[in-house]
């Protein structure tokens, strides 16, 4: 990170950096996160360890930390963090949950996942983001984070049911096999709508082999993509 006095520009690393970081993720989920409604321990706890910043290459903390997407390649994006913490409140997770994202992107949410369930399963159609993510998760510790290329449409069949599914790309129509391979009891959340228009965050939920859909809220994320 940067600091700068009297025209010097110092480097801060090592613990000073980590300080300062910390200091950053504490303010983010304080006035963006917990002051817009996000009340879950386990949720709030992981946007306060994920270090959010790494996952946004080239932007600075100051940025990384802001209550805004961010570009990371290929016409992809970073969700806002208070997107991020939203979903996965949504979602309800347990620490015994096995976890289904579709839309890897640079890896955060899936990070986040990572920290509050047992295993997650993250699909990306970008080769190269997913490539670099799966360095990326592995570099930070993350072993609980299986990442595959491919298309996200199709979910992850072999490792189904999944307790809760987070897809972070918005399809004009929720795809059967993932409500396929939703477990009975499991959750869903996905954006639907049309590419260049408002889109509706949506929760599935499965009870006895039923599915219910709720419109959440408004929100914008990057067009679902197919192979």
């Amino acid at each position: 990170m940067l600091a700068f006095f009297l025209g010097i520009t110092l480097v801060l690393t090592g613990p000073a950096a980590d300080t300062t970081h910390q200091q950053m993720r504490n303010r983010m989920v304080q006035e963006q996160i917990a002051a817009r409604g996000v009340t879950n321990p386990a949720v709030l706890r992981a946007m306060r360890t994920v270090r959010r910043h790494h996952f946004v290459p080239g932007a600075p903390p100051e940025l990384a930390y802001s209550d805004r997407p961010l570009p990371i390649g290929h016409g992809q994006t970073i969700s806002q963090p208070f997107i991020v913490a939203y979903m996965t409140q949504l979602a309800e997770p347990d620490p015994e949950d096995r976890a289904l994202e579709v839309g890897t992107g640079s890896g955060y949410q899936a990070a986040v996942l990572a920290e509050v369930v047992d295993s997650v399963y993250t699909i990306e159609i970008v080769p190269e983001l997913a490539q670099t993510a799966r360095q990326r998760l592995t570099r930070m510790g993350y072993d609980n984070v299986r990442v595959r290329t491919g298309d996200g449409y199709r979910g992850w069949p072999d490792r189904a049911p999944f307790d809760l599914i987070i897809v972070t790309a918005a399809p004009d129509q929720i795809p059967p096999p993932l409500i396929e391979q939703l477990a009975d009891g499991g959750r869903m959340v996905i954006p639907v709508g049309p590419e260049g228009e408002l889109q509706q965050l949506t929760l599935i939920t499965k009870t006895d082999g039923e599915i219910t859909r709720e419109r959440i809220t408004p929100v914008r994320f990057v067009p679902f993509r197919r192979n």
